[in-house]
């Protein structure tokens, strides 16, 4: 993804309920957010506790799973705590000081 700030980038978060890791992971994407895409970004969580049948119609098998909407589509498994991966995998460019 560009660095462009008319580019916003769409996020979805599934989990399946407030573990820890759930917890860590969307500390983490916001964090990373906030940093790097302040103003173009928007973030959804979704329990699949709450709504398991998405969890096949969109292919997650496992959580914490972000999903980036914006084509081309990414997906990225875990708590998110390795910012250079997750930017890396969501095509993030870091924010100059």
């Amino acid at each position: 993804m560009t660095d462009d700030a008319s580019e916003s980038m769409v996020l979805h978060l599934y989990i399946a309920g407030m573990t820890a890791a759930a917890m860590h992971a969307r500390t983490n994407i916001l964090g990373i957010c906030e940093k790097h895409l302040p103003g173009r970004y928007s973030l959804e969580v979704i329990d699949l506790i709450e709504k398991p049948e998405l969890a096949e119609g969109r292919q997650i098998i496992a959580v914490p799973t972000l999903v980036r909407k914006n084509p081309p589509l990414r997906k990225i498994v875990g708590d998110l705590s390795n910012s250079d991966k997750v930017m890396s995998g969501l095509e993030i460019v870091p924010r100059q000081a």
